[in-house]
């Protein structure tokens, strides 16, 4: 099953790889309800409450080379 995810994206400066290429960096970061995309399963815990959560946190750390 697919479904869209907006992330929230924010712009972390540019700077200079090891190698002399300017480069530009970013994070984004979503969070979505695993049941939402068909993933239910579950198991009860003997304390109480499930072994699995609903909620999933996608974070992307991301460095761009504009020039590639």
């Amino acid at each position: 099953m697919t479904k869209p995810v907006t992330f929230d994206v924010e712009f972390g400066g540019k700077g200079t790889n090891p190698w002399g290429v300017e480069v530009y960096g970013f994070e984004a970061a979503a969070k979505i309800n695993r049941e939402e995309f068909g993933l239910t399963w579950n198991a009860a815990l003997e304390t109480g409450g499930v072994l699995v959560g609903k909620d999933v946190k996608i974070k992307v750390e991301l460095e761009v080379n504009p020039a590639a």
